[in-house]
């Protein structure tokens, strides 16, 4: 039987180490290579020796694990990516699960949820911890109505109009990044993909008049 191979990638060679001895105890995966930053990652994936699975610290110096994923999704999109982290953070889960990887683990989980985590990405789902669950479903699975601050309902009255975000954030006396931001953040608040959803959402709750 072919093992499905793997990549480790963390800055802490002790923690790599264990992490492999435990992943030989697996019959089934294999540690093709370990490295100790993004830049080696990137070295060895340009030899043509590409992993299954990659895990991945989230906190390295020079890149960190959040924009070695980037750079994996766009160059080499068929490796899986499970960020390995000690951040049990609703800011850090959400940036996670937008750039689309596969797990986030913690780093003191326990051997079975780090095998559980292996065998969901290995066959095409995801993989999760059970407080990032939580959060989402409180997040987004609640009855009760999103709450937006002043300056969000200001932003989503001006993006039900027709000015561009640049003229936005001039109006709003403040930087393309920072109205990026509130764009970014209200898709995710109210689950909507662009800005025909932001609109939608503005008429159906009556923040603007049609």
């Amino acid at each position: 039987m072919n093992k499905i191979s793997i990549a480790l990638v963390d800055d802490h060679q002790l923690f790599r180490k264990g992490i492999a001895s435990l992943i030989e105890t697996f019959s089934d995966y294999e540690v093709i290579f370990d490295v100790g930053s993004g830049e080696e990652l990137f070295e060895r994936l340009s030899s043509k020796q590409q992993p299954r699975i990659i895990l991945l610290d989230m906190n390295m110096p020079v890149m960190n694990g959040l924009q070695v994923a980037s750079r994996i999704q766009k160059e080499y999109p068929g490796i899986a990516v499970i960020i390995l982290s000690m951040v049990e953070d609703a800011d850090t889960v959400l940036s996670v699960i937008k750039k689309g990887i596969k797990g986030y683990l913690l780093k003191d989980s326990d051997p079975s949820a780090f095998r559980n985590a292996l065998d969901s990405v290995a066959t095409d789902e995801v993989y999760f911890p059970s407080f990032v669950m939580r959060y989402m479903s409180d997040r987004y699975c609640s009855n009760t109505e999103i709450k937006l601050s002043e300056r969000e309902l200001e932003f989503l009255k001006l993006a039900s109009s027709e000015l561009t975000y640049k003229e936005i954030a001039d109006q709003m006396f403040l930087s393309q990044r920072t109205i990026d931001g509130y764009r970014d953040s209200l898709f995710l608040k109210l689950q909507v993909k662009n800005r025909v959803g932001l609109v939608l959402y503005a008429i159906k709750h009556k923040i603007v008049e049609i």
